[in-house]
């Protein structure tokens, strides 16, 4: 099962980005890969609320599946949601804030 499979059966969510596989790729490298990845995925989609929010439950997804394997991954993955979520809870408004809100809850 895929990984979009996965996400759609647990939770009705259908992912549309590469972000969770980007991030797989980049921690086979590292660290300071995983947060080149989330660098540049942050600045090229931090004003599309869709992928702000798909940005933010991969980063939680990632949390969860590091807990209690690779510590230094989960710190990391944690660090990097709180800021993508805390920018989206600030800057997102309206049917955006709605949309972030609902997809994530």
């Amino acid at each position: 099962m895929t990984f979009k499979q996965l996400m759609l059966a647990q939770t009705g969510y259908e992912s549309f980005t590469t972000f969770f596989e980007d991030f797989t790729i980049a921690e086979k490298f590292g660290v300071d890969a995983v947060k080149g990845t989330y660098n540049r995925a942050f600045k090229e989609w931090k004003d599309n609320y869709k992928y702000l929010t798909e940005l933010v439950m991969i980063l939680n997804w990632k949390i969860w599946q590091h807990y209690g394997k690779n510590e230094e991954l989960a710190i990391l993955y944690n660090n990097l949601w709180e800021k993508a979520d805390a920018y989206a809870c600030e800057n997102l408004k309206g049917e955006e804030l709605s949309y972030f809100y609902n997809t994530t809850d």
